[in-house]
């Protein structure tokens, strides 16, 4: 796990003065979770976005609130649409001692070097991230999985071929791990398939990848009270 800080300071601007705090380059933010009432708190705008971007929604951060630590996970991100400037974050504190689930990215190695590929076929990757549950401090930042061994368009890699972290479990216990993970194609069928979707079919290039940079997520409900 990553030593992923950041300082937050109490907030007092509500409404429309939380379009000015923005304004003046800080980030509002409300921190969730124990017996404790939400704090409304607000940080500096390019520290946030690096910490964001650093611990994603699966990786825990050290907060510091008023002098205080607290250990936290990002639970919503709101990006602006139109600026793709961070709009607000919700955070949700964790403790040390207690495991928690979250979801964490599949990420494929190995690239170029399978039998696979070098033969010209195309490997996609159909499931980008999974739930995990794990203490904090045994959450991985991804899971990974090598496509190395993959040679004919019979091939397929499985969540059951994902080697789990020690401390680290799949957070359904009845996970179904013949889920197919990635594929192998003949570039022929993959265009086969794109031209019966309409072009909708995803290619090579249009994978989408999970990491610690995506903030595209839907508001948080908090951040639509600010703008009221």
């Amino acid at each position: 796990m990553n030593d992923i800080t950041l300082n937050l300071d109490e907030r007092t601007a509500e409404g429309k003065q939380v379009a000015k705090l923005r304004g003046e380059g800080f980030v509002p933010s409300v921190v969730y979770g124990g017996k404790s009432n939400p704090i409304s708190t607000q940080s500096q705008a390019v520290e946030t976005l690096k910490a964001v971007r650093a611990a994603g929604k699966h990786s825990p951060l050290s907060l510091t609130i008023a002098g205080k630590k607290k250990l936290a996970i990002i639970k919503s991100i709101d990006m602006d649409p139109v600026k793709h400037t961070l709009r607000h974050v919700a955070f949700h504190t964790i403790k040390q001692n207690e495991k928690i689930v979250t979801e964490v990215p599949i990420v494929l190695v190995g690239e170029g070097e399978s039998a696979a590929e070098k033969a010209g076929l195309i490997v996609l990757q159909a499931i980008e991230k999974v739930e995990v549950r794990a203490l904090p401090a045994d959450l991985p930042e991804s899971l990974e999985i090598s496509i190395v061994g993959l040679a004919t368009d019979e091939d397929k890699l499985t969540l059951g071929d994902i080697s789990l972290p020690k401390g680290v479990e799949f957070a359904d216990l009845e996970q179904d791990t013949d889920l197919v993970v990635a594929n192998v194609y003949e570039p022929g069928a993959l265009q086969a398939a794109n031209d019966a979707a309409g072009g909708d079919a995803e290619d090579a290039s249009a994978v989408e990848s999970e990491n610690g940079s995506d903030a595209t997520d839907a508001s948080d409900e908090t951040a639509k009270a600010d703008e009221k």
